[in-house]
């Protein structure tokens, strides 16, 4: 890769109200000057002159529920919808939830790699919603469409800069308002920027009704699988709901590490092991080709961009998919010296750690390949991996690690923990008929979301045009 190399004065730097002098930010100034859209040169306007800060505190009630997002960092998905909003009372988020949003509101995050693009509520009663000083708060000024900045503030470009030359501090870093507020767009007129909104709002519409007819992947495994075991969810999802419950003493001493969690011993858990004993005597080590395995630690002097093997991480596989990238290559020696953490065909790899525990990739084709210290490896015989792909995605599989992780904050789960989780066991001739089965649905799935991918390029190049 080259070596960015550019000059900058003392007095460059000293503009700065915190005397950045980090090469990200200043090598943004150097070749773009503020400047979102490169290309324009004349009519251009600072965002500063575009947004208004409307920051309303809210008033906790004592004994109210509210609905919100404790902190800035929100999963949503491409579009702008929340699916997280969480219960909020005044006792479990004291100090964090700070402001009132009204509908006509832009939000976007503080954080720099957030989840979340702009986000504008323009179909929900905020009545009893409040957020987190995580979020930037704004009104558009007049002579601006509300709907039209939203789509700019959403842009890739925008949040690219935001990422990766605007932020500022380690580890959870995020931006300050005012550099966001520095970037300049085109100044469009008002009735250029209405017909861009009025061709948005039905691509918006046939969006929505695309996603009415998406699945969450765990939901199509589960709809398979309770038809074709029995599994009694209903009586599982009444159990989720109870809070208090007795247990004997003799219960602690039933495991070998004399467990007394709450969530080990909750009968939501109890449950689900006793219905997947019904169905079948043996556990997952009764089908693996080798011992479930961890994987290798690392050091960042390891990686080396012209390694031939990848360094599989938590993040290469949170998608529950394997998703490599060129900066995870590691050196030949590293790759050498660990070639028994090595991936093949039809491996599974599970995230064994943290936040994101329980999340499975099926390693689909040959790929050099070394999986992580914070995730562990399966290797099966006599059983169809796919099948058990689906297996370990099922709502039952996914409550048994949930009772069985281990740890106050960081969790964790270990081999030796899942190997005696029940397996189902079945023939493979119908093994395999469930996996077509779910496949054909998921490929459906597959099917829509792209046109919605289409829906969506559609509404960028309509904002490209405007601005163009």
């Amino acid at each position: 890769m080259a070596l960015r190399q550019f000059t900058i004065n003392f007095s460059a730097i000293s503009k700065d109200e915190y005397l950045r002098n980090d090469e990200k930010y200043h090598y943004f100034l150097h070749n773009s000057g503020w400047n979102l859209f490169k290309h324009q040169t004349k009519n251009l306007v600072c965002l500063k002159d575009v947004l208004i800060d409307d920051y309303n505190r809210f008033d906790f009630q004592e004994g109210e529920n509210y609905r919100g997002i404790p902190t800035g960092q929100i999963y949503l998905d491409k579009d702008g919808y929340i699916t997280n909003f969480e219960n909020i009372t005044l006792d479990n988020h004291p100090n964090r939830l700070k402001y009132k949003v009204s509908n006509d509101n832009i939000l976007i995050s503080s954080l720099r790699l957030s989840k979340s693009p702009a986000l504008y509520f323009n179909d929900i009663d905020l009545t009893n919603y409040v957020f987190s000083n995580g979020f930037y708060v704004f009104k558009v000024k007049p002579g601006w469409n509300i709907k039209f900045i939203l789509y700019v503030l959403r842009t890739k470009r925008l949040k690219a800069i935001l990422d990766n030359n605007l932020y500022r501090g380690i580890g959870i870093s995020a931006y300050k308002d005012m550099d966001l507020k520095k970037i300049k767009i085109p100044l469009i007129p008002k009735d250029r920027q209405d017909l861009s909104v009025t061709k948005i709002k039905p691509i918006e519409k046939k969006i929505k009704e695309l996603k009415k007819r998406i699945k969450p992947h765990q939901e199509v495994i589960d709809e398979v699988f309770i038809r074709e075991f029995g599994f009694d969810i209903n009586k599982f999802i009444e159990l989720l709901k109870v809070r208090n419950y007795e247990a004997e003493l003799s219960a602690f001493s039933n495991n070998v590490d004399l467990r007394f969690s709450v969530n080990f011993h909750n009968l939501a858990g109890f449950f689900v092991l006793e219905e997947l004993k019904k169905r079948t005597l043996k556990k997952i080590k009764h089908f693996i080709a080798e011992p479930i395995t961890l994987g290798a630690s690392i050091s960042p002097s390891d990686f080396d961009e012209s390694g031939d093997f990848y360094y599989v991480s938590m993040a290469t596989v949170k998608n529950y998919i394997l998703e490599l990238d060129e900066s995870q290559l590691v050196s030949n020696n590293y790759s050498r010296e660990n070639i028994n953490k090595s991936i093949k065909k039809d491996d599974i790899l599970m995230t064994r750690s943290g936040v994101a525990i329980g999340k499975f990739a099926l390693i689909q084709e040959d790929v050099n390949g070394v999986f992580a210290d914070f995730t562990m490896r399966i290797r099966l015989k006599n059983y169809n991996p796919l099948f058990a792909y689906y297996y370990f995605r099922s709502t039952y599989f996914q409550h048994l690690i949930h009772t069985n992780k281990k740890g106050l904050q960081n969790k964790n789960i270990f081999p030796n923990q899942i190997q005696e989780f029940p397996m189902i066991d079945i023939t493979l001739e119908r093994q395999a008929r469930i996996v077509d089965e779910i496949k054909k649905i998921l490929d459906e799935q597959k099917l829509i979301k792209q046109k919605i991918k289409t829906e969506r390029n559609k509404i960028v190049n309509i904002i490209e045009s405007a601005i163009a």
